[in-house]
């Protein structure tokens, strides 16, 4: 058992001068390639048992010969470790490069394409986290550029809008001030309409902002949707009956919810009024609200006859208005997009879908 005990002894200062000898000259490479540290890493494994086992012959007085035999044998097992250490090395290194490549690729603004047969678990795992990144990204990437278009485009209408009215405004001042209006009455009254139009689309963009920029304050307060629902279609029944459109709101379920009665009586009334005016004269805007799994649904349906399948993904978007003409009172195409930051405010959310001869805009919110 002593000479046991004093083998173990001997191979261990041995194997433990070796594996000091390795960490220093692996610190010193920390930095290089892959290649090289695997290299010292299976030189130390080799110098390791070469050092206790010449330690152990050494105590024991072996022979020259058999001295001889026990480092041939770990020379040969060194080349062996030393070969397969620097295959392997190439191998992975390779593999790395072409990750490497791959994801520079994918940061200069392309699509990330993951490297077939990745040599170890890690870089597997590592290609699949960055192929799923660069899905996110596009999918941000699209995002950003079609709510840049959708900036681009507001800016535009909204200064088309304005500038329409404006050169009305300025047309009828200066017919007013040169007493050459024959109706001043007729004009102040068409002056005060416009005016309070342009305050309205004022208002929208400034609400619109505060939504967007996230300062949108809520006070919410447990309120009936059957009052709810009562006060917006008395507040569009005047325009209704201006444009011949019946209102139908006989499938109220009365419900509580759980909401700012200012802001969700906003929702209500633009996607009344945007009904209304897309509904053609004699049609009909139905208004329905029911409890649901998902929460309490509102929906407004109109007779508008139906939104083009490749519009209805843009239609909360800022700006969006279809294909109708852009022409008083279309307004500035901030309605929908208020309607989804005002809903989506409230954790819910806001959708739309074509049912027949129309479409139907409903809204999702938490139950109280």
């Amino acid at each position: 058992m002593k000479d046991v005990l004093l083998i173990a002894l001997f191979a261990f200062l041995g194997a433990t001068a070796a594996g000091l000898l390795g960490a220093g000259v692996l610190r010193l490479l920390r930095h290089r390639s892959l290649v090289v540290s695997l290299s010292v890493v299976a030189g130390v494994a080799v110098t390791a048992m070469l050092a206790g086992t010449l330690t152990v012959a050494w105590a024991m007085f072996l022979s020259s010969h058999d001295l001889y035999v026990v480092t041939t044998v770990v020379a040969m097992a060194a080349l062996v470790s030393l070969a397969t250490a620097v295959l392997l090395g190439r191998w992975v290194a390779a593999h790395s490069r072409e990750l490497t490549l791959a994801t520079r690729s994918f940061g200069d603004g392309g699509t990330f394409a993951a490297p077939a047969g990745q040599p170890t678990a890690e870089l597997a795992e590592l290609a699949r986290e960055l192929a799923a990144t660069s899905a996110k990204l596009d999918s941000s990437r699209e995002r950003e550029r079609a709510l840049e278009a959708s900036r681009r485009e507001l800016v535009a209408w909204i200064s088309h809008d304005l500038r329409t009215p404006l050169a009305g405004l300025r047309a009828m001042a200066e017919a007013l001030e040169d007493g050459m209006a024959a109706d001043s009455g007729r004009y102040l009254r068409q002056i005060r309409t416009e005016v309070e139009r342009m305050n309205g689309m004022v208002g929208d963009l400034f609400e619109l902002s505060r939504i967007q920029a996230g300062s949108l304050t809520l006070t919410p307060a447990r309120i009936s949707l059957y009052d709810l629902v009562g006060d917006a279609l008395a507040g569009v029944d005047p325009l209704a009956r201006e444009h011949g459109v019946r209102l139908i709101g006989d499938r109220i379920d009365e419900v509580p919810v759980e909401v700012d009665g200012k802001e969700m009586s906003r929702v209500l009334g633009n996607l009344l009024i945007n009904a209304i005016r897309r509904t053609p004269p004699d049609g009909t805007v139905a208004v329905a609200a029911h409890r649901s799994e998902g929460g309490v649904v509102l929906s407004v349906t109109d007779g508008c006859g139906g939104i083009p399948a490749e519009d209805l993904p843009r239609v909360f978007d800022t700006g969006w208005r279809g294909s109708h003409a852009r022409t008083p009172p279309a307004g500035a195409g901030l309605g929908l997009a208020i309607v989804r930051g005002i809903v989506e405010a409230h954790a819910g959310r806001a959708e739309v879908r074509n049912v027949q001869g129309g479409c139907c805009f409903s809204v999702t919110l938490p139950a109280a």
